[in-house]
């Protein structure tokens, strides 16, 4: 079992966000001190939610000040970036790491973002698929062309190669987020592993893994590489001496956050868009994931590894929205938890 930190550089009401950016830098620093396996960046744009635009430059940074841990996007917005940019800075990362970085992508949702960045709407609902087959492309073949509805160019050679790493084989592990049947389905398709959120519960992400291998034995991969896949559960972490303190701790601070973060989005073509109510979500967290004393927390990762297959496992542990606890927490989950689990 392999068990990293999610990290979002959340911004809570009050905090600057060059607070929350150094908090994400020392959550990454602390993960690795207390064995962690790996953390997960996530990006945004102009959202308090998280005040990270840029997970792969974040990435960057972190990798260069650790040395063991792995450093991951979770995700990526694909719909904002040109797949060929993004596979060239995958590539670059995953080089100068030594293997040590995995690309998460996903679609993002139908932000304001796509105006800005000059995507447009149909990057988002429709372009995806012809995106992230183009950004396999470019981290499997030496020389690349385009010629589709979106992406058209003449041949050019891949620089650098992301097979050459020294020591090793292949490119950077490519991870896509899943919300939908539809993206399950992309995603089995080319055999890659699925990131799935938070909100999930272990039955439905269950569901996604048995159907997700369905479709990638359609597509003509084996059992054996369907089995193989190393799938990733998003959750919640909060390390307490009881389960009553540690649901505490997240129900007086993420509302907030939540709140203040979901409540900034703005849709590009002003749909409407609802938001969870922010207690209950808090709520529904800490009910789904490792939140209480070390052995529910082990106890609960284990439940979730049996029931749904998913032995990779991507933990919120900022929750708090305080630097010193979110040291705590991690330096727990490594010491009391991990310890539990192997």
């Amino acid at each position: 079992m392999r068990v990293g930190a999610f990290v979002l550089a959340a911004q809570f009401p009050g905090q600057g966000q060059g607070e929350a950016l150094h908090r994400a830098v020392r959550t990454t620093e602390v993960a690795e001190e207390s064995g962690l396996d790996s953390v997960w960046l996530a990006e945004h744009h102009f959202v308090p939610y998280g005040t990270c635009p840029s997970a792969v430059t974040l990435a960057g940074l972190l990798l260069g000040r650790t040395r063991r841990i792995r450093v991951g996007t979770a995700v990526s917005v694909l719909p904002n970036i040109h797949p060929v940019a993004l596979g060239e800075q995958a590539a670059l990362l995953h080089l100068l790491s030594g293997g040590r970085f995995s690309l998460g992508v996903g679609r993002g949702g139908p932000w304001v973002d796509l105006e800005v960045f000059g995507s447009g709407l149909r990057a988002y609902e429709r372009d995806f698929p012809e995106s992230l087959d183009l950004l396999l492309r470019w981290l499997r073949e030496p020389r690349v062309s385009a010629d589709g509805e979106r992406y058209r160019f003449r041949e050019v050679p891949v620089v650098p190669r992301p097979d050459e790493l020294i020591g090793g084989a292949g490119g950077p592990e490519v991870v896509v987020a899943c919300t939908s049947a539809k993206s399950v389905r992309l995603a089995a398709e080319h055999a890659l592993p699925m990131l799935l959120g938070m909100h999930c519960g272990d039955e439905e992400k269950a569901e996604m893994v048995a159907l997700w291998r369905t479709h990638a034995i359609a597509a003509g991969h084996s059992p054996e590489e369907a089995d193989a896949a190393a799938h990733v559960s998003a959750g919640v972490a909060q390390i307490a001496d009881s389960r009553t303190e540690a649901t505490e701790t997240l129900v007086k601070t993420m509302p907030g956050w939540l709140r203040l973060g979901l409540g900034a989005h703005v849709t590009v073509d002003g749909r409407p868009r609802s938001m969870r109510d922010p207690v209950a979500y808090t709520e529904l967290l800490c009910g789904l994931h490792p939140v209480g004393p070390p052995r529910l927390a082990a106890d609960r990762l284990a439940a979730t590894a049996e029931r749904t297959g998913i032995t990779r496992f991507a933990l919120l542990v900022e929750g708090s929205g305080d630097l010193a606890a979110t040291e705590e927490n991690v330096r727990r989950m490594g010491a009391e938890v991990l310890s539990r689990l192997r």
